[in-house]
């Protein structure tokens, strides 16, 4: 009970960085395709003005998943970062790469100086969630096997369900910054804005469903463990991420924005839930089961107290600022909080 406790807790930190973090991925992306220093100037000036101020908190959540899977589930935390340290060395790299040339081209006055700080921060805004997928690909196709670095450094994240794990995240990233985006703008009053970047939500929640519908092959041939849990226990949660997903595009079109919103991250979840459940109770595909992989029951209650009282504290502060900069209280749309 305490380890599927911890199991579920995690899976939440993890569902709340794909909708947080991955949103902020996706608007690196959509800085990268805004076009020119002048064409692109409005898109990048809401992207930046959107992800500003809460960027750095979003992290919060990856930490949190990789804090709780060291302390409650040792063993897989082990075989995951000997065997997959290429690409969680890659998207670190990324992570830290992203931060720094966002910030400095804030701080940047010439325009050489920005074109290639802002050319950093859209490209690793685009490669972090290609290996985080891939890394995701790598254990639900079960090449993650359990002990110290005993899995192959290569094939474990180069392969089939890797690479439909990194592009799904991409594109998945993206139409989730495109729904955020366009509501944010909306908001804003930018009613331009508004239509690109709901345009780009639907083309990328479409390019989204057909590289999904495209990976059922993939799975079947190449993960059958993951395929068979998706059609069998995990169909419902299958189920709901379709239709949130469509739904979420009908109000799109229907300029119903905000809606979209919660449509886009229902779907998003659903996707991360439909994995777990598919997958469980093993942690390791074919080796740990969550059981096995569990931390001694003393070391599972005091992590699930001490996160207790840090939700106390985590929570509400993390609602602040959100709610913070949610609020559209300037008189100029164009400096108003937008996120």
């Amino acid at each position: 009970m305490l380890a599927d406790t911890a199991l579920a807790v995690m899976w939440v930190g993890l569902t709340c960085y794909a909708l947080f973090g991955g949103a902020d991925f996706g608007a690196g992306v959509w800085d990268l395709l805004a076009g020119g220093a002048r064409g692109g100037r409005e898109q990048r000036r809401l992207i930046e003005h959107s992800i500003g101020p809460v960027w750095e908190a979003n992290h919060v959540w990856l930490i949190f998943v990789i804090v709780l899977l060291w302390a409650c589930f040792s063993p897989v935390f082990a075989a995951l970062m000997s065997t997959l340290y290429l690409p969680l060395t890659f998207a670190a790299l990324g992570i830290i790469a992203r931060g720094a040339a966002f910030a400095f081209r804030k701080a940047s006055t010439e325009l050489w100086q920005q074109r290639l700080f802002g050319a950093c921060f859209a490209l690793s805004s685009l490669v972090t969630p290609l290996f985080l997928g891939a890394v995701a690909g790598a254990v639900a196709s079960g090449r993650v096997p359990p002990g110290l670095a005993e899995g192959d450094v290569a094939t474990s994240w180069l392969n089939p369900t890797s690479a439909l794990g990194g592009v799904l995240a991409v594109l998945t990233c993206a139409h989730l910054a495109a729904v955020y985006l366009c509501a944010d703008a909306a908001r804003a009053d930018e009613r331009e804005l508004a239509r690109v970047f709901a345009r780009r939500a639907v083309v990328s929640g479409l390019a989204s469903g057909a590289v999904a519908l495209a990976g059922i092959a993939v799975l079947r041939e190449d993960a059958p463990v993951l395929f068979h849990g998706l059609t069998h226990r995990a169909l419902g949660p299958v189920v709901l991420s379709a239709v949130s997903g469509i739904t979420g595009l009908a109000l799109l079109v229907t300029r119903h924005y905000v809606a979209a919103r919660a449509a886009a991250a229902l779907a998003v979840a659903s996707i991360l839930w439909s994995w777990g459940a598919a997958q469980y109770p093993a942690m390791l595909v074919g080796s740990l089961t969550v059981t096995e992989a569990a931390s001694h029951p003393a070391v599972l209650s005091a992590c699930l107290i001490s996160l207790a009282v840090g939700a106390l504290i985590l929570v509400p502060a993390l609602w602040l600022l959100y709610a913070t900069f949610q609020r559209a209280d300037s008189p100029d749309p164009r400096h108003r909080a937008l996120h």
